[in-house]
Formats: structure tokens, C-alpha cells, sequence
């Protein structure tokens, strides 16, 4: 077999892992975030300042080891011991969070009267880290997937399965769904036709990388998975495609009832699976060179799995944009998202057991559901272990540490307001969301020149390790130095 042929087989034919196991991995990244800022608030208590010397290097060195370093070792060296991995995370992050809080200034009220803060915010909590995680996770899976010390089982499965990947895709449209300007309640300025027209030009980056991507992969003869989208489809065609179609739906039928249409949607293509020859022409029928349709049906027909699933971000989005000002209004809200995790998990298991399994290349009834509960559960995560950081900055009284929300301040405080900017400007998580489109587009660059530099398939763990971190690192660097700059590099 030719190398090309070796690094086809070595991703097909796979089944995934548990929901269960992807599930627990939704802990690790909040830990991260919560281990990042309860190390920043120790050094704040012990040097009574911030930001790190040599801020830029600093700062960048931190947020590498801490956020990004633990989600690689996490799919590779100590996929095999995750469980462990959290539990010890979480009993450390627990230890100094104790710390912290046994040294506040009143102790004995603390709690009451942090549940009755007002709090602030430039973003809408959370779901920034919510999108900028589904990026950075992404971005490790598409290069450390060509790498034997990568699980099999995280990998992208053949037709039923559930792998982190599988989710990752999923993910990644919702997290788009969710800032959506449907979702942010902008209205549609001028006639419907226009707006159709404005939608259908703002998703040209998405068709020129689109394009781009094909004509490097065919020149390069780069290793295809065919069955993933087929012959000339891509994960960018895809986009494109769910943007315009959402835009055109929510332009004549009423965005707070997108939950409805996403509903309709799955359950449609669902009944037309089940009841048509549609699905065994999907899974069965390999004749690629008949036509455009036959070569690329996987990519085709899953964009309305993706359409749904769209949808139903735009909902959640547009729940999450309603205003709140108190703790104790947003600790209801990250209950509702978890609440609605779980019946839609319940929803998912009803489903695989009457219909059938989750698939990805289907982008089947079951896919959705499970896109869509294990989102609201990894953003849940990530919204209390928000809540828990800014808990700790009341306690400590160091408000400069990053996260989602501030304390409202009563009156303002210049000195306060220009290193909490300060900070900002050297946060990884605020350089991935300044340019969020260019790292996914660095990552997939870096993918191809690593694949092409090193024969992945014979590398030693060591090795496979040190490959991924130093892609990563680059991402992470070139994204930074952009951030502290203030660049922010739009394609439209």
C-alpha cells in the first residue's frame, strides 16, 4: 500500500467511544480555566500585582501550560487515564479555592452577599470560552488524529459512533449559531430579498477556503476521507451552506421559535431516512463517478443535520442574549442549559434505542440531539467554573484575573479599568476570539505542512508529543502577538 492509502485506512473503519467518555472530558477544559485563574490570583496575593513580568511571554508561557497543554495530553499519553486526571485537577483546584475563601474579608457573609452582585460584561459570558475551546480542541484533534498515540476510538467514526470528533463538528456550528446576528436580535434592515443577497455574499471566505482547501488536497495528494463528506466536499462547504439556508428560514419564520424549526427539520430527515432509500443510498452506494450528487452525498445531505442543529444554537443564543445583571439570574440560566442538556439527553437515548445511533456522516435525528446536549453540558461547565473564578475574585479581592463577568463597580476606576485591558490584551482566550476564523485556518495550514514534513503514522509517542505541541504553540503564538497588536484580520 502507498503512504497515501496507509493514512486512509488508519482513519476508517472506526466506532468511537462512550457517551459517557465524552462527556467526562467536558470537566477538564473548566478545570483548566479555573487552575489559570486561582494561579493568578496567588501570585496576585503574594506580589499584591498584575499582570506577569514580561507580560507577552509571561502570560502566553501560563495560558499554554494550563489551558492548552493539559487538552493535549489529555488525547494522547493520558487519554487512558482521564478520570484520573480530572479528580486530581479538581481536588487541587478545590484545595486553593478553600485557601482563598478561608482568607476573605468576611468570610461568614460572603456567599449571600455574592448572590446578590450585580455583575458586567463586554462578552456574553461564557459563550466566548465556549467557541474559543470548540476552536483550540479542533484545532488538536485535526493534526493529532494522524498520529498513532491518538486514540482510535476520539477519532471521527465511519458511519455510527460517537468520538470526540463527531462532536467537535457538531459543536462547532452551534458555536456558530449561537452570536449569530439572528440569535443577537438584529433586525433585517431593508427587504428580505436583500438581506437573502447580503447572507449570500457573506459567506465567500467560507466557499474560497472552501475551494482552496480542494485544490490544495488534490495537488498535494494529501490523505482523503472520502466517507466523511465525499470526493469535492469540504467542513467549509458545509458552513457556507448552513449560514445561507438558516438565514433564509429565519428571514420568513420567527426566531424565537428556531427550536420548533430545528425540531421539524431533524424529525423530517429522520422520517425520509427511514421511510425512503435515501439512507442506503448514503451508507451503501459507492458509485462516485456518476455525478456531482453521487460523489458528494455525504456532504450534501448531512448539511441539514447541520441546518438543525444551527437552529437550535440560534435558540439557545438568543436565550442567552436576554439581558441579566445579577449572580443569582445567571446561576438559574446555566441550570436551564443544564437542565435542557439532560432531556435532550433523554431525548437521544429514547431515540438510539427506538430509531437508531448516533451518525455523523448521516447528520442523523440522534447526531443533533447529541450535538446539542453535550454543547449545553461542556457550556454549562464552563459557565460554573466561570461563576467559581468570579466568586474567587470577590474573595480575594483581585479583580483582574480573566474570566466572563466583573463585579459592577459603583464608580469608576481608570487605573482599574487600563490593567484589567492590560491583562485582556495578553489573554490567550481573547487572542483565539479575536480571530477566530484566521486560527482555524492557521491550524488547518500547520496540519498539512506537518503531515507533509514528518510521516505521522511511524512517529514515537515522544515525538508525536512534541510535534503537537509545538503546532500548537505556533497557533498560539502567531494568534497572540496578533492580539497584542490589535490586529484583528477580517475576510469580509
Amino acid at each position: 500500500m502507498s503512504q497515501r492509502d496507509l493514512k486512509e485506512a488508519f482513519v476508517r473503519n472506526l466506532n468511537g467511544t462512550s457517551l459517557q467518555e465524552v462527556a467526562l472530558g467536558s470537566f477538564l477544559a473548566p478545570l483548566c480555566l479555573i487552575s489559570r485563574g486561582l494561579i493568578l490570583t496567588l501570585y496576585h496575593r503574594a506580589s499584591g500585582t498584575l499582570p506577569l513580568p514580561l507580560p507577552l511571554i509571561s502570560h502566553l508561557l501560563l495560558d499554554f501550560c494550563i489551558l492548552i497543554l493539559p487538552l493535549v495530553l489529555s488525547c494522547t499519553v493520558l487519554s487512558d487515564v482521564l478520570l484520573q486526571v480530572i479528580l486530581g485537577l479538581g481536588f487541587v483546584s478545590a484545595c486553593v479555592f478553600c485557601y482563598i475563601h478561608r482568607f476573605a474579608r468576611h468570610p461568614q457573609n460572603i456567599v449571600g452577599t455574592f448572590l446578590q452582585s450585580h455583575v458586567q460584561f463586554d462578552q456574553l459570558p461564557f459563550v466566548t470560552i465556549f467557541r474559543v475551546l470548540v476552536n483550540v480542541k479542533t484545532a488538536i484533534s485535526i493534526l493529532a488524529v494522524d498520529f498513532s498515540v491518538f486514540p482510535r476510538r476520539y477519532a471521527k467514526t465511519e458511519t455510527y459512533g460517537t468520538g470526540v470528533m463527531d462532536f467537535g463538528v457538531g459543536a462547532y456550528v452551534f458555536a456558530n449559531a449561537l452570536v449569530c446576528p439572528e440569535a443577537r436580535g438584529k433586525n433585517i434592515s431593508g427587504s428580505k430579498v436583500n438581506h437573502i443577497a447580503k447572507q449570500l455574499l457573506s459567506v465567500w471566505p467560507l466557499v474560497v477556503l472552501g475551494m482552496g482547501r480542494l485544490v490544495s488536497l488534490k495537488i498535494s495528494g494529501y490523505h482523503e476521507h472520502v466517507t466523511e463528506y465525499g470526493v469535492h466536499w469540504n467542513f467549509f462547504f458545509t458552513l457556507a451552506i448552513v449560514r445561507v439556508v438558516a438565514s433564509v428560514l429565519l428571514a420568513f419564520l420567527p426566531v424565537n421559535r428556531s427550536w420548533v424549526i430545528a425540531l421539524l427539520i431533524s424529525g423530517f430527515y429522520q422520517f425520509t431516512l427511514e421511510t425512503s432509500g435515501l439512507k442506503a443510498f448514503l451508507i451503501h452506494n459507492d458509485d462516485r463517478e456518476k455525478d456531482f450528487l453521487h460523489a458528494n452525498k455525504e456532504g450534501v445531505f448531512s448539511a441539514v443535520g447541520y441546518v438543525a442543529i444551527y437552529m437550535a444554537g440560534v435558540q439557545v443564543g438568543l436565550y442567552l442574549m436576554q439581558p441579566r445583571s445579577h449572580v443569582r439570574q445567571w446561576l438559574k440560566t446555566l441550570f436551564n442549559l443544564l437542565l435542557g442538556s439532560c432531556v435532550l439527553y433523554t431525548a437521544l437515548y429514547t431515540c438510539q434505542t427506538l430509531v437508531e445511533p448516533v451518525s455523523r456522516r448521516l447528520a442523523n435525528l440522534s447526531f443533533c440531539l447529541w450535538s446539542v446536549a453535550q454543547s449545553l453540558f461542556f457550556m454549562s461547565c464552563l459557565g460554573m467554573a466561570d461563576m467559581a473564578l468570579l466568586f474567587s475574585k470577590r474573595a480575594s479581592g483581585c479583580h483582574l484575573v480573566p474570566s466572563s463577568w466583573n463585579l459592577h463597580k459603583k464608580q469608576a476606576d481608570s487605573v482599574s479599568d487600563k490593567k484589567t485591558g492590560e491583562i485582556e490584551r495578553h489573554c490567550l482566550v481573547q487572542a483565539v476570539s479575536r480571530n477566530q476564523l484566521l486560527f482555524f485556518l492557521l491550524a488547518n495550514l500547520m496540519t498539512g505542512l506537518t503531515n507533509w514534513l514528518v510521516d505521522t503514522l511511524v512517529c514515537s509517542s515522544l515525538f508525536s508529543l512534541c510535534v503537537l505541541l509545538s503546532y500548537m504553540f505556533m497557533n498560539c503564538f502567531v494568534i497572540s502577538v496578533l492580539h497584542y497588536c490589535g490586529i484583528t484580520m477580517k475576510f469580509w
